[in-house]
């Protein structure tokens, strides 16, 4: 192994020691490891960022284009919802879902194909009284098993297409993976749907969504300046100290139902106003009775 070799693998090697990590951005870790790279003379300064100009770069783009304007039309929501069934048993469910969401990641960001479809897979499970935990991950698996199928549908695809088109000419074309990757779905499919969700821990699959919401410690309240308020006209700051020993945070003000803009701690707070504070009940209700501060009555009628 020469020099260069060595420095290219220690540098990768800390790459991907820091993606482990997750201190600090994904991208701000690739970005500073090209720069080391082209200081270390591991690739050359002229061909830096030739890789922002590379075909699947572009093509890559041009999908998360395609799939942030079908979110946007509320096309894919349409058409999710439409198959919004709690009365269906899970493998059936699996299967439903998982197809729909493997066509959607054979033509758009399997990414954004997951993250349209989990709202509608978790309303599926609140109305069928059971943990989502059951079939997101089915549902994950399923949108990067539809990526499979066509050219756009996963970033490798592109890439072989690419050095396909460097080394014999010509490129693959959008359908030239369909034969084995529609199998190697399909088949995943079925397995995810039957046997799959199954193996899934059952610690992660017997959470009770209510309970879960019981057990949850801070949350935002809202609470209301009264009109005999003893700091009206006060600053903000006269909160933070009974705050502080509550262990509250105060997030926001807002006054006529518009929220006040500027540094917190320097508004003037008067009759009326609503502040919303992050607390957990107990921290609250040490809170409001420090200040002063009372629940914001509510109309409902």
């Amino acid at each position: 192994m020469t020099t260069e070799q060595g420095l290219l693998f220690g540098l990768l090697g800390l790459i991907l020691g820091f993606l482990l990590w997750g201190r600090f951005r994904y991208d701000v870790v690739a970005f500073a490891g090209l720069l080391t790279a082209v200081v270390l003379g591991l690739v050359p300064a002229e061909a830096a960022f030739a890789g922002f100009g590379h075909p699947a770069t572009v093509i890559v783009a041009l999908v998360l284009v395609i799939s942030a304007g079908l979110s946007n039309a509320g096309v894919v929501a349409l058409v999710a919802r439409r198959l919004l069934d709690a009365d269906r048993p899970v493998p059936q469910h699996v299967a439903v879902m998982g197809s729909v969401g493997a066509v959607l990641s054979a033509f758009m960001n399997n990414v954004a194909a997951l993250a349209l479809l989990m709202p509608v897979d978790m309303e599926t499970a609140k109305r069928a009284g059971r943990s989502a935990g059951v079939t997101l991950m089915p549902l994950a698996f399923a949108t990067i098993l539809g990526g499979l199928v066509t050219l756009i549908g996963t970033p490798p695809n592109i890439i072989i297409a690419s050095i396909r088109e460097e080394r014999l000419g010509a490129p693959f074309a959008m359908f030239d993976f369909a034969p084995v990757g529609a199998v190697c779905a399909l088949v995943g499919l079925v397995f995810v749907a039957l046997v799959g969700w199954r193996l899934i821990p059952k610690a992660r699959t017997e959470t009770d969504p209510a309970a879960r919401l019981q057990e949850m410690g801070a949350y935002i309240a809202e609470l209301l300046v009264p009109e005999d308020w003893q700091h009206d006209g006060e600053r903000t700051e006269v909160l933070f100290e009974a705050a502080e020993e509550a262990d509250v945070a105060v997030v926001g003000v807002a006054r006529d139902g518009k929220r006040r803009r500027g540094p917190l701690r320097y508004l003037q707070l008067r009759a009326g106003d609503v502040l919303m504070v992050e607390a957990d009940p107990d921290g609250l209700d040490a809170f409001r009775p420090a200040t002063g501060l009372v629940y914001e009555e509510r109309d409902d009628d």
